[in-house]
């Protein structure tokens, strides 16, 4: 699989993390969750500390013994150890991050976090509820890491369309990157079920969020209060270490505006377009792969 990233013509230079630690550290807060999680899961499969079966999604397991883990951990799993599950993770920190500081679009939080884990929300539920549904059309695996990064990439890419990317150095403008990553995975004959589940949702998301208010008039998506009272309007800053805890009310992800509640959108706070942002277990036909039991 090639690899594309943003080309937002940064180079190093003094300030960039000096180690790995400092890399983590400095990824805004969802992707250094989700990416976190996502190696802690995937590692503790491929050394045979958890059985692979444990982590996938099955709904009979959720409902007849309350495993409710199984909600999360398959958005976490990234697969086997090889050059394909690096790339998955490259991907998945790349993208997360520049969607995330580079503005999400505003359901109600100025574009800032609490409208990225809403969004998040609204991609992992929807996955959730499709997947039985399409599962025994679409050969989906229930492992939902590669979708949800896809779903994300998409919704980046609406959010960016012309931002600048590469693909193997080869310049392409982001609205068409998710599908340039389709068509070759299509030709290179590998699967590719979970890429368009993840398109799919993303462009749902898209639709309710960015075309149907301004086609129709009507704002459906709301960033509900509860994370915007955590979270705060534009990018979270967590409180220094001794300083005392508080609701932040703002920060460098497009912030402004005032919220109400649930489902008040913050005036004025999107951020304008612009780039930057051994298994061998199979289920069905999309590639992906567990670890060893």
């Amino acid at each position: 699989m090639p690899f594309a990233q943003p080309d937002n013509g940064r180079q190093g230079g003094v300030g960039d993390p000096q180690g790995p630690d400092e890399w983590f550290k400095s990824l805004p807060i969802v992707t250094r969750y989700w990416f976190g999680a996502t190696m802690l899961v995937t590692l503790s499969v491929n050394f045979q500390i958890i059985n692979p079966y444990k982590i996938m999604f099955d709904f009979d397991s959720i409902k007849g013994s309350l495993e409710l883990w199984r909600l999360l951990t398959p958005f976490c799993y990234a697969g086997p150890f090889d050059f394909g599950t690096l790339i998955g993770c490259y991907m998945l920190v790349q993208f997360s991050k520049q969607y995330e500081k580079g503005g999400p679009f505003n359901t109600g939080a100025g574009g800032g976090t609490a409208d990225y884990i809403f969004c998040m929300m609204f991609g992992t539920i929807g996955m959730l509820l499709s997947y039985p549904v399409l599962m025994p059309i679409l050969s989906l695996p229930p492992i939902f890491c590669r979708n949800l990064t896809y779903y994300v990439l998409y919704i980046w890419s609406k959010r960016n369309p012309t931002a600048n990317a590469n693909i193997w150095g080869f310049p392409i403008k982001a609205i068409y990157l998710p599908f340039a990553y389709l068509a070759m995975t299509v030709f290179m004959g590998q699967g590719y079920m979970d890429m368009l589940h993840g398109i799919a949702i993303g462009h749902m998301y898209y639709f309710l969020v960015d075309v149907v208010p301004v086609v129709y008039g009507k704002d459906l998506l709301h960033t509900p209060s509860f994370l915007i009272d955590t979270f705060g309007i534009g990018e979270y800053t967590p409180p220094a270490p001794g300083a005392a805890a508080g609701r932040p009310l703002g920060g460098g992800g497009g912030g402004g505006g005032g919220v109400t509640g649930f489902g008040a959108r913050a005036a004025g706070g999107a951020a304008p377009a612009g780039g930057g942002g051994g298994g061998r277990h199979n289920w069905g036909t999309s590639g992906q792969r567990l670890g060893t039991q």
